[in-house]
This record gives structure tokens, sequence and C-alpha cells, in this order.
């Protein structure tokens, strides 16, 4: 007998996984802020035996070496990983008893790393789930770039075959529960909409499954995407064993503080949504919306290391939001304040703000010959599919160092739905440009009439 709870973190599109039995449980790729963990395992009433990973993570920092600390758990870590704390080393058909009757199988399945692991749930020795990590994922597989750019190739063959030894040892209704594919950068391509799904399924429709190992690792390299640049931190942080995690407050910043950060070239991050944002901030600030892939976005646009200060409405706002960037290494906010513009602009000074406007008014601005810049901030892939003729490309992840490639203008800009537009129209403003925000859907654009190519 069995319960398996679900940990999402949604916006680094990573699952974990509690597995209890009636007295003792397994966790599975723990998240950095493990009091959710610890909950979980209090809300089942079974205490944490085991903290499993499948591999060292590239896209989070993760919580397992505290987790074990904190409850005394065995650190179950891949033999082949090379770690500098003490672990149990799990090596291929390795058996951990979990509870009566409840085991977990560690399965090799090298691929997304190369010493990655899957971990098969025996439930009176009959499997019943897979916690796949990185390497069988719902429609796609882990990426296979994340380690080491000569062993990219050599890793996806290493990928195809994994998911085709655990599609061949497991039962058609053994459920699949990866840890990366809900929109995260370590998924090979997109995951599809489905919260749940089982080895059968997978069969029918996976592109490992389906395809010959040439055709899918020729598609899989091609299809690869840009990787998130805070992702060269994670592994070594991981390897090395990560510190606890503080999400104690940080200290306060009042206007005249806000200032002298700006002044220091230090980064200061407006949490608010874009719409408010847009209407009044500090001249200088960064609109990075708490609501989304904040840690994503953030950490791979901010210099590594940048002191960063959060605004916010509310405390409760900068929690979330500090609570999110521990997740990926960004540890103790520099400083905070809440409340409105008003109440953090020093002096004499006044909010700041910008124009929004959908695809409809660049039509109406093309039209009237205003020659405005439209500047595009996907990624290149979604660029290459579709983009507005004559428009300028920089993805958002380089903009902050490009700025000076922007043409001179009214700079109109806007990326698929607006998040990353507003970022980048927080930066070309703080750089001094008239900017305006298409705080608008892409497929508006065809509705304007303006011209895609």
């Amino acid at each position: 007998m069995h319960a398996i709870d679900t940990l999402d973190t949604a916006g680094l599109g990573n699952r974990s996984y509690l597995v209890a039995g009636p007295r003792t449980a397994a966790v599975v790729d723990p998240p950095r802020d493990i009091d959710r963990v610890i909950a979980a395992a209090e809300r089942c009433g079974a205490r944490i035996a085991y903290v499993a990973e499948t591999h060292v993570h590239n896209d989070y920092i993760t919580g397992g070496l505290e987790l074990a600390h904190v409850t005394g758990a065995r650190y179950l870590v891949p033999a082949g990983a090379q770690v500098s704390y003490e672990r149990t080393a799990v090596a291929d058909g390795d058996t951990i008893p979990v509870d009566d009757g409840l085991a977990l199988e560690a399965v090799a399945t090298p691929g997304h790393t190369p010493h990655h692991t899957t971990y098969v749930l025996r439930d009176d020795g009959r499997p019943v789930a897979a916690f796949t990590g990185g390497s069988l994922l719902i429609g796609t597989v882990g990426r296979t770039d994340l380690v080491e750019p000569r062993l990219t190739e050599q890793l996806a063959r290493a990928q195809h075959a994994s998911a085709h030894r655990l599609a061949d040892r497991l039962p058609e209704d053994t459920q699949v529960l990866p840890t990366h594919g809900f929109g995260s950068f370590c998924a090979s391509g997109p995951s599809r909409a489905a919260d749940r799904t089982t080895v059968g399924a997978e069969r029918r429709r996976n592109d490992a499954l389906v395809q010959d190992v040439d055709t899918f690792v020729a598609r899989l390299l091609a299809g690869l995407d840009d990787v998130p640049a805070y992702y060269a931190h994670m592994g070594p942080v991981n390897a090395t064993g990560p510190p606890p995690v503080d999400l104690t407050p940080p200290k306060a910043a009042d206007a005249s503080g806000i200032a002298a950060r700006l002044r220091a070239g230090e980064w200061v991050v407006d949490l608010r949504n874009r719409v408010a944002f847009a209407a009044g901030h500090v001249r200088g600030s960064y609109n990075f919306e708490g609501e989304g892939q904040l840690a994503t976005y953030l950490a791979w646009l901010m210099p590594w290391g940048k002191p960063v200060t959060l605004l916010a409405e509310t405390p409760g706002q900068v929690a979330d939001a500090q609570r999110e960037l521990a997740r990926v290494g960004i540890d103790r906010p520099a400083a905070a304040a809440t409340g409105e513009p008003a109440d953090w602009v020093a002096g004499d000074d006044r909010p700041s703000g910008f124009r929004r406007a959908g695809f409809g008014a660049l039509a109406e601005a093309v039209r009237r010959g205003d020659q405005p810049v439209v500047l595009d901030v996907r990624r290149d892939s979604e660029y290459a599919d579709r983009a507005l003729a004559g428009s300028v490309h920089i993805p958002i992840h380089e903009l902050y160092g490009r700025l000076a490639e922007v043409p001179p203008g009214t700079v109109w800009t806007h990326c698929a739905s607006g998040m990353r537009a507003a970022t980048a129209a927080s930066m070309l403003d703080a750089a001094g440009r008239t900017v305006v925000l298409i705080d608008d859907h892409f497929e508006a654009a065809y509705e304007a009439g303006l011209a895609v190519v």
C-alpha cells in the first residue's frame, strides 16, 4: 500500500515526489525549499527515510542534502555522479526497501546525464510507477546537451536506449513520473499538455519510442534551444553540496536606499504585473513579474552574483519571490521594499511610466508612416518560425548586453504574449529609450493586418 504526493514547482517546470508507505517515505528530486517536503510527509504521517536524486541537476539547486541532514534519511545519489559529500551510492539494479512491501529499484538510464538513474517503485514486487527524472518525460525526453557539448550526440543515443529499456521492462499501466518537462528548459522538446502518463501511452507517442535511433538523434539535436545562463552554476553547486536555504526576510529598503543601489549599478527588480509597472515605476528598475517564470528569467538575464533588491506590493509577494529565487541559487536579496512607486522614489522624483498597446496600435502607427522600431525578444526558434516583417530580433536573454544594437527611435517591444516584452521594455526604459510595450498575443498581429513572414 502506498501513496504518492506530487510537489509542483511550476515556475521552474519541475516536480518532486514523496512516496509513502504506512510508516516511512522516500523523496525523489526534492526542491531547495525542503519545508514543503517535510510538511507533505507530516500530512501523510510518514517518516522520511530516504532521499533520492535521479541525477545531479543543472536547472535548480537541490534540497536533497539538507533534507537528508534534517531528517536523518539516507541520501541516495547515482554512483557515477562526482560529488563532494557523503552519500549512499546507488547502482543499476540496487533495491531500496522503503516500507513493508514497498521498494525502489534503481535502473540506469543515461542520456540526460551520463549517470542518470530512474527509480522504479514496486508495491509487493509489482512495478507501479517510475520516477524518471530527466529521462522519459511526457511526450519527449530530457535534453542531452547540458553536461558537455562533446557528449551531446553520444548522450542522445543513450537517451534513446534508456527510453526503450524502461518501455521494454515495465508494464503498460506503470505511471511515468518525471521531474522535468512541465515548462522546464531541461526538456528536449515541448512536453505534451498532460499531468499524467503511463508507459503504454509513451510507447505510442513518445519520439524516443516511435522513431528509430538515427531519426530521433537527428531531430533532437536539431531542436535543442537556448540554455539558461544560470545552468552553468547549478551543477557545480549541487556537486559540491548546497548550503542550507535561508528564507528569513531581507532587510528593508527605503527610497533613498533604492536610489543608492541604482546609482551603484545594482539590480532593482519590480515584481508587480506589467500593467502596474507600465503605469508607474522607479526609473532604472526592471520588471520581472512575480507570477510566471520569475526565477528562470531573472537568473538568466541578471549578471551572476549581482545584488538584487525586490520591490512588491506586499511582504507576501516578496517572500514568494525570495523562495522562488532561492531555488536557483539567488539566496539572499540585498534588500526589499513594499508598497507602491510613490513610496520608492526619493526626494522630488516622480514615478516613471511608458505606453502599453496592442498589435492593432502598431498597425496604425505603420499606416501613419511613423516608422516604429519593432523589437522581437522571443527565442531564436520562435523567431525562425514566424516574425513581423522588418522587425529587429534580439532574444530577451541577450538584450541586456546588446541594448546598443537597438536602432534609434521609439521602440515597440513584443514577444508571444507580453511578459518577456515587458521586461525588455523596462530595460530599454531604464536605458533612457522611449518605449511602447505591445501587451498582446502574437496571433493578434495577423488580425491587425501586419505582415508576418
